[in-house]
């Protein structure tokens, strides 16, 4: 042995010390395995936990608001709704630059939509103000027209707002991004549009109507700005900017016409924006409407949570719902209650179908365990279609009991659409799932523990009580599990037989999602549902003990 071996660190064959080699090697193989179960690691985060953290962020997520109406909720901002009168005029004119441009990439409905799960009648309030949004510019466009025909010609308008001097990029920038936000689309391409800063220091209103204009027309459109007839907004705005504009001393392209018009705009009746909102519908005069747009216009809200457990969210704090409103927590509580039923009524039926295949002979326990995978061949809502047949009054059931005199023909039992059908129905449905683990468990439980107690002097009671099932219990434990996270998460089968009373609350989640479309309050409902499971699998763990549950 060399001195280096005797006196230094043990060196593998190639040199390096033993330690650092095995190290590598450890790597490697850790590697390895991670390189093997990538596939399946990927599948799960794509469709697994990416789904939960999307509806996680659903249920929080609040940027409808503030996205279409920018400009209005930050001057909405300093309005206090507590004085009880409407917001002043600068509030109105927001809104009517930030609707107008709204209402032509087609997304002030979708926050209509959104507002109206917080304060009935705003959606159709947004979908009519916005079909009248065009009214007020045609109006001063005909004005502007008698003065000089170029007020409706694109290029005249083109001219005069770039004018001549250095350019204003940040601002069509700015709008671009607005853009963006409103659309949720990626937007690229030169705007070919520019405003000269003298002009956006003369007519502001104006010049930020037109960049919504220009950037939405190259942007969107794909067409040529200086080709394209403005807004109607833009003429708005110029009427607005002409009301305390200075343009005498204005030198820049159409100078001439520009003063002509501003000569002109004394005479032509100006419309404040308020008073325009107040004649398209008189509800834009609702402080309570306006309130709603303050309370909801940060970009996260806790509204969904408190909706999902029958709160409010309001300008004045957290409030109950009216009781005509409140059925989540009644439906949480339904859930759980008739989940637990149907958990408990798949371990009276399904222990003892497991114990007698689990103790019969090979031959005669195969052709039961055919029997019990049978439902898994037949559709889902043929079996829960074949209950309705079989429970309804003028059923098979109920006309057995009448044919036995069990039950009279004027007073049939009423079996479907309420708890009882469903938890019946689901029994049925979930059953192989409680039964398939109590056979597994109780088929690795030696037949000799029996006949060992019973020959030591207990009963078949006492063997089956003190010997038997404490070593199936991992069998119902894991049953258990499968039975009650199935239920909990069943829609189709309450559904189709559970009528109004024998609903789960996963059937107001699919109603949101696909129905309402209030996705935001079906992801927290589905958060909650979430929490609660978890709450019970650690309670559950905490009590009986995970590592005892036991698929065979």
């Amino acid at each position: 042995m060399s001195d280096t071996t005797q006196n230094g660190p043990m060196l593998a064959a190639d040199g390096t010390p033993l330690k650092r080699s095995l190290a590598r090697a450890l790597r490697r193989q850790k590697m390895r395995a991670l390189m093997l179960i990538s596939p399946l690691l990927i599948f799960v985060l794509v469709t697994f936990i990416a789904p939960i953290a999307d509806m996680l962020f659903r249920s929080v997520e609040n940027q409808m608001v503030s996205e279409t109406l920018p400009t209005t909720t930050q001057v909405l901002g300093e309005w206090d709704h507590s004085a009880g009168e409407p917001p002043a005029e600068p509030v109105y004119e927001a809104l009517y630059y930030d609707l107008f441009i709204a209402a032509e990439a087609k997304e002030h409905t979708k926050l209509g939509t959104r507002l109206n799960y917080e304060y009935t009648g705003v959606s159709s309030l947004f979908r009519s103000t916005g079909r009248g949004l065009d009214d007020l510019g045609d109006d001063y466009l005909d004005e502007l027209e008698e003065v000089d025909d170029r007020w409706g010609e694109g290029a005249f308008w083109y001219d005069l707002m770039t004018g001549t001097g250095s350019t204003d990029e940040d601002l069509v920038a700015a709008h671009a991004k607005r853009l963006e936000q409103l659309t949720g689309d990626k937007l690229s391409g030169d705007v070919g549009f520019a405003p000269s800063t003298e002009i956006a220091a003369l007519l502001p209103k104006t010049t930020a109507a037109y960049a919504d204009f220009a950037v939405y027309t190259a942007l969107v459109d794909g067409d040529v700005v200086a080709e394209e007839d403005p807004w109607e907004s833009v003429y708005v705005g110029l009427m607005t900017d002409l009301q305390t504009a200075d343009v005498a001393s204005y030198s820049g392209p159409e100078a001439e016409a520009l003063q002509t018009a501003a000569e002109a705009a004394q005479g032509i009746e100006y419309i404040p924006l308020k008073t325009f909102f107040a004649e398209e519908d008189e509800d834009w005069l609702n402080v309570d409407i306006w309130a709603t747009v303050q309370t909801y216009s940060s970009k996260y809200t806790s509204g969904y949570f408190l909706n999902a457990v029958d709160l409010q969210l309001t300008p004045d704090g957290i409030e109950a719902r009216p009781e005509n409103q409140q059925i989540y927590i009644m439906l949480f509580k339904r859930t759980m209650f008739m989940s637990l039923a149907i958990t408990f009524s798949c371990i009276a039926l399904g222990y003892p179908v497991a114990w007698l295949l689990a103790n019969l002979p090979a031959s005669k326990a195969n052709l039961l365990m055919i029997l019990v995978l049978l439902p898994f061949w037949t559709s889902l809502l043929v079996r829960t279609s074949a209950w309705k047949v079989m429970l309804q009054q003028q059923g098979v059931i109920n006309d057995v009991l009448v044919w036995l005199g069990l039950v009279d023909d004027a007073a049939r039992l009423v079996m479907i659409n309420n708890q009882f059908g469903t938890i019946v129905a689901m029994t049925h449905i979930l059953l192989p799932f409680m039964i398939l683990p109590l056979y597994s468990v109780m088929q690795g439980i030696p037949p000799s523990y029996l006949r060992a107690a019973k020959s030591l002097g207990a009963t078949n009671w006492t063997a089956f009580w003190r010997v038997y099932f404490p070593q199936s219990v991992p069998g119902i434990g894991a049953g258990s599990i499968l039975v009650f996270i199935l239920a909990i998460g069943y829609y189709i089968t309450p559904e189709i037989v559970g009528g109004t009373t024998g609903t789960f609350i996963s059937n107001r989640i699919a109603y949101h999602i696909s129905s309402s479309l209030n996705w935001g309050l079906g992801a927290a409902l589905g958060a909650i549902l979430l929490a609660v499971v978890l709450l019970l699998y650690w309670a559950y763990d905490k009590i009986v003990g995970i590592d005892n549950v036991k698929l065979g």
